[in-house]
Parts: C-alpha cells; sequence; structure tokens
C-alpha cells in the first residue's frame, strides 16, 4: 500500500505512514497491519483499557475492525498507530500513535502496553521516540498527551516529555466508565 502524501500537515512529502518504523535502545515501532491482530486481540485486556476510552474487543472482529479503521486513517495522513516490538525477538508489547495529525495543531498521542510488560519503561521509551519522529517529521505546535488522573505511570510519562496539564476533562467511556482526564500539553520545541 501507499500513501497519498498530499497533507499540508507534513515537513516531508516523502513519508509513508504505512513503512515507518522507529528503533529505540530496546524497542521497534512499526506501523500496524494485520499481521498483529492476534496479539492485539490477546493483549487488549479489561486490565489494560482500564483508563483508556477504547473498551477490551470481546470478539476479534472488533480488533480487526480497529486495525482497518487505523490504516483507512493512515492512509489519509491523519493518523500514525505503530505496534512496539521487542527490539532483540520481536515480541508484542503494544500499540502507539499519534492522531489529528493536519486536522489540529496539536495532534494527540496515545500509548496502552500489554500487562505483562507495565512497570519496565517501555511507554515512555516509546513516547519520547514518537515525540522525537512528530518534531522531525509533522508540523506542529504541541502535541496533546490525555491521561486519567489515576493513571500515575502515564502521568509520568506526559511530564517527562515537558507535558504541562492544560485542562481537566470528565470523559464516559466506550463501556460507560468515567475517567477524569487530565490533559497534558507537550510542545514543540527543538
Amino acid at each position: 500500500m501507499t500513501k497519498e502524501t498530499s497533507t499540508e500537515s507534513y515537513k516531508h512529502r516523502n513519508i509513508n505512514l504505512f513503512e515507518i518504523e522507529i528503533e529505540t535502545p530496546r524497542l521497534i515501532l512499526k506501523s500496524i497491519s494485520m499481521e498483529y491482530l492476534d496479539p492485539i486481540f490477546d493483549n487488549f485486556t479489561e486490565s489494560v483499557t482500564r483508563y483508556l476510552m477504547a473498551s477490551s474487543p470481546q470478539k476479534k472482529r472488533e480488533t480487526e475492525a480497529f486495525i482497518e479503521d487505523s490504516l483507512e486513517k493512515m492512509k489519509s495522513g491523519e493518523n500514525l498507530v505503530v505496534v512496539i516490538l521487542d527490539r532483540d525477538n520481536e515480541e508484542f508489547i503494544g500499540c502507539s500513535g499519534i492522531h489529528d495529525i493536519g486536522k489540529s495543531n496539536s495532534p494527540e498521542m496515545g500509548i496502552w502496553i500489554k500487562e505483562s510488560h507495565h512497570g519496565c519503561g517501555y511507554g515512555k521509551e516509546t513516547m519520547s521516540a514518537l515525540k522525537r519522529w512528530a518534531h522531525d517529521n509533522l508540523e506542529y505546535e504541541s502535541l496533546i498527551y490525555p491521561v486519567d488522573r489515576q493513571n500515575i505511570a502515564s502521568r509520568k510519562i506526559a511530564e517527562s516529555l515537558g507535558g504541562c496539564i492544560v485542562r481537566e476533562e470528565i470523559k464516559i467511556t466506550e463501556s460507560g466508565k468515567q475517567l477524569d482526564t487530565l490533559v497534558y500539553q507537550i510542545f514543540n520545541c527543538s
């Protein structure tokens, strides 16, 4: 698949969101594809979605629809969605992304890590790499990173990236839970 590159938000017009591969010391961030249907379905559990707007899928078709939607929004240049893989053995660790590219001067970042890999610093490593990628490849004023007030680990990630709380929101998730969301703003600084 190729991507039309007419979106004005790109500094470099040759970006193909379907071929992104970002390496960090321990991870590879790679454009999402149907290849990751099973690990996403298996690991996007109720525990993992505790602080997320999305709910855990009950049927594999729901995960398939998520991937299809991600690919469609990547095709339009609106989102970048990546899988997070262990650099040594390519074990699936989670998903992350940048949303509303070109639709806003403040695209939104998001992430989830499978439960067995919580507390290992993979979230911070991933989000730092995505921030660097955005800085190098997109034109924007700031990134937005919404985090539930009780999600201390994600709040620490936002703060490590220089994020400041700009507003608070009450959000209702797909499953009807209420989230007390802190919206962090992370400026595009060199």
